[in-house]
């Protein structure tokens, strides 16, 4: 079944409106046709069930034929702030960690960082990042797009990571599990949780005292040195995991929907 996204705007008396590029992708790349069912998301996280009942030269009309209890979202909101990646790495950071059900995602301009932002592509970038995600939700039958913002300054980054009830960062040169063990014990729903990831340079050492004095967890990932790409995964990995076995607990339990 086809997923798209909507504005709630979009959706009236039982019937939901897509125009714009949706509309063509559907109906000159797909060949959908009346009578055919997708699946719908809107922008506040509803599902639905609907059917293709007729289109136009502006817009394919749908009726709603059932919302879908629940949705495909993580039961916590999660932050990755990545610093800039050499490249094309970006895009699979955004791509992997929609996947993983992240619902932000933050560049960060760091001190180690390979290739600086050029200010004057950097809009171009986002609108290409933002397609990404949105691909990516699409492939994933994600309830909600995550949003891609504009690039912070680490020190900016680190302010709003304060901000958020859980936060960590991967540091190559940190030994010991015991904080990772303490960072995964607090995934739990709804909490906000940050993770932060260093570009292929890492951290530099102020950058880590100035995420201590934050209250930022710094975690190791394991005695091997891994990409940033690779460490991006990795941790959002855990992060969802926790997240999902917290999440079926509750509803086994009958606390959830």
């Amino acid at each position: 079944m086809y997923h798209f996204f909507v504005n709630t705007s979009d959706i009236a008396d039982g019937r939901i409106r897509i125009s714009g590029e949706d509309r063509f992708h559907a109906v000159n790349v797909l060949r959908l046709r009346k009578g055919e069912e997708l699946l719908i998301s809107d922008d506040e996280g509803r599902d639905y069930h609907c059917l293709i009942d007729s289109f136009d030269d502006e817009a394919l009309y749908l009726s709603i034929k059932e919302e879908l209890s629940g949705n495909h979202e993580l039961p916590s909101e999660v932050w990755l702030f990545q610093g800039l990646p050499k490249a094309d790495k970006m895009e699979l950071i955004i791509q992997k960690a929609t996947e993983l059900g992240v619902s932000h995602i933050v560049p960060m301009v760091t001190k180690n960082i390979v290739s600086r932002p050029d200010e004057k592509k950097m809009a171009s970038k986002l609108k290409r990042w933002q397609a990404i995600a949105l691909a990516a939700a699409k492939q994933s039958k994600r309830s909600m797009v995550p949003v891609i913002h504009e690039p912070l300054r680490f020190t900016e980054a680190c302010e709003q990571c304060a901000d958020m009830d859980v936060a960590v960062m991967a540091y190559e040169d940190e030994r010991g599990m015991e904080n990772l063990c303490e960072a995964i014990v607090n995934f739990v729903p709804e909490r906000s949780i940050a993770v932060m990831i260093g570009p292929e340079g890492g951290f530099d050492p102020l950058e880590l005292r100035l995420a201590k004095m934050k209250d930022i967890l710094i975690v190791s990932l394991g005695d091997r040195i891994l990409r940033t790409e690779t460490a991006a995964i990795a941790l959002l990995s855990m992060v969802m995991i926790r997240l999902e076995i917290s999440k079926a607990l509750l509803t086994d339990n009958g606390e959830g929907d």
